[in-house]
């Protein structure tokens, strides 16, 4: 046991143990509800952007990839300082042993980590949530006796399936060449996210 200690507090893999020690801090927070978990959900925001996705780690989540990231590094870093030790370097052989160990340690975490990346990404693209944006283009229903710029309500089917009843507005404009009303079908232009109403038009042939 007091050889563990001693590998897991050694250079480089300290490094990966006090990153890896949040982690964990990190999951037990989630499993006792101490923590946001949109963190894991599939929401833009949460997706591993930016940094991670010139990795080959985007589309998951961040809490995800960088939990992939910590662990295999440090179990690739204790793994390769144990054999270091095996073969009787110590001192500062053994700190100048780290430096590629750690470069080692990064790439093959980076490595595995993509493994599980790429499937799971696939997974969470089929499984993620419509957001109002994907309503756009879209044909809907008029269910209310007419649609004008501060009125209408219309029942638009998602790609998935799954119905909902929208708020819906006509432009003047629309209004007077292509009035809306109920059982009329209409397609969806724009969204506004400040009043949470979808912009529409008569579809061609009502």
């Amino acid at each position: 046991m007091g050889e563990f200690f001693t590998a897991i507090l050694t250079f480089p893999t300290a490094l990966f143990t006090f990153a890896l020690l949040v982690v964990v801090a990190f999951w037990l927070l989630v499993l006792v509800g101490g923590t946001e978990t949109e963190l894991l959900d599939g929401s833009e925001s949460s997706f591993a952007t930016t940094g991670l996705d010139p990795l080959g780690l985007g589309g998951v989540p961040v809490t995800v990839a960088v939990t992939g990231l910590v662990t295999l590094s440090w179990f690739t870093s204790l793994v390769a300082m144990v054999g270091v030790g095996a073969v009787g370097l110590s001192g500062m052989a053994a700190v100048l042993a780290g430096f590629p160990v750690l470069i080692v340690a990064v790439v093959t975490a980076i490595a595995g980590t993509r493994l599980v990346v790429i499937p799971l990404r696939r997974f969470l693209r089929d499984s993620a949530q419509p957001t109002r944006q994907d309503f756009i283009g879209r044909v809907c229903v008029v269910r209310t006796g007419h649609v004008d710029t501060g009125f209408g309500q219309a029942e638009l089917t998602s790609a998935d399936g799954s119905s909902a009843i929208i708020q819906v507005r006509q432009s003047a404009v629309h209004a007077r060449t292509a009035p809306l009303s109920q059982g009329d079908s209409a397609v969806v232009f724009e969204y506004d996210p400040a009043t949470d109403t979808f912009w529409v038009a008569a579809l061609e042939g009502n």
